[in-house]
């Protein structure tokens, strides 16, 4: 029972000894106020304010999403377009056929955590804190890939048992590329179109699977659209899905390697993260000094500018490692003037 609502529950026995001096008609009115008040605070819209509580259709704030997709995801127009439609539309879906799966890919630093980050605070307050969003990391969770078959068992019982608790959960899986092949098969029932599984329903959970994988053929489109003089923005999702799906199903080290979540057609969008170009990283940047509370300084700007790593060589369009590390890089500048 919520601590407020315990409050009062005492302050209620309490009151046939603290009023016996008080007319009848004060008590009446006290005890129904107080009664009142009781439900109130235990209304779930009320304690949901402070607390986090399983989400339900209505916790999904879309225009909040976009806006901060739009303010804070730099040359990502497809990743930012998926998620826009994609999350509110499944989150609103009062009666799903199947979980929702989204799979991004790309090279380090062009936002796959990060937009996995925004997507977890805008159905739960405490984002990727939040005790119905679990993050899987392969080197830390399934490090030996000749313990697949308990890998496995694990997986299952750790998502039958957060579903359970919440039909809401969130389930991100970093680093696909280095998760054991065939780990992952063991939530294809999880992800199928079953109305229960042992009086369990999935439908209303999140997948959400990053990998590098796939990044060599994204940044290979990215390239001839910039040689043939065409905006990376004209990159549509078909020219790279198929490739994508393909790749990593054929790419014996990476975790979808002949998967029955691709093979079955369970993911949902395989998503590109386009490589940042040297425009982007700037954005970054200046995001990242006015964060700090800095006023932006073209000198400082330049000088991180001219640390970062472009490709490919000769023409140094993209940024070899993206916006990552760039924090640590603006810290080392602004504290230093």
């Amino acid at each position: 029972m919520n601590c407020c609502v315990r409050v009062l529950w005492s302050f209620l026995l309490l009151l046939p000894v603290i009023t016996e001096a008080i007319e009848p008609i004060s008590v009446g009115i006290a005890i129904t106020l107080a009664s009142a008040l009781t439900g109130f605070l235990s209304h779930r819209n009320f304690y949901c304010n402070f607390l986090d509580c399983c989400s339900t259709e209505e916790a999904l704030n879309s225009t909040a999403l976009r806006e901060k997709l739009h303010e804070n995801v730099f040359g990502q127009h497809l990743a930012t377009q998926v998620v826009m439609k994609a999350v509110p539309g499944f989150i609103h879906n009062s009666n799903p056929k199947k979980p929702l799966t989204l799979s991004f890919h790309g090279w380090t630093g062009t936002g796959k955590n990060f937009i996995s980050k925004i997507i977890a605070e805008s159905i739960y307050k405490d984002g990727m804190k939040s005790k119905y969003v679990h993050h899987f990391e392969p080197t830390l969770h399934f490090p030996n890939r000749d313990c697949v078959n308990k890998y496995k068992d694990q997986l299952q019982a750790w998502i039958r048992g957060n579903v359970s608790s919440c039909s809401r959960s969130i389930f991100v899986f970093d680093e696909m590329d280095k998760m054991p092949p065939g780990v992952i098969d063991s939530i294809k029932p999880f992800l199928d179109y079953y109305e229960q599984i042992d009086g369990v329903s999935y439908r209303k959970a999140i997948f959400i699977f990053l990998s590098n994988s796939g990044g060599d053929r994204i940044n290979e489109v990215a390239l001839n659209f910039w040689k043939s003089g065409k905006n990376r923005e004209q990159i549509q999702l078909k020219d790279l899905e198929n490739s994508l799906s393909l790749g990593v199903f054929n790419n014996k080290e990476s975790g979808f390697w002949h998967t029955s979540l691709i093979e079955k057609n369970l993911i949902d969008f395989f998503v590109p993260f386009l490589p940042l170009e040297y425009k982007h990283v700037q954005m970054c940047i200046e995001k990242e000094i006015k964060a700090r509370g800095f006023k932006v300084d073209k000198s400082s700007v330049d000088s991180i500018l001219d640390e970062v790593q472009f490709f490919p060589p000769y023409e140094n369009i993209f940024a070899k490692k993206g916006c990552k590390t760039l924090d640590k890089k603006v810290d080392y500048y602004c504290y230093e003037n």
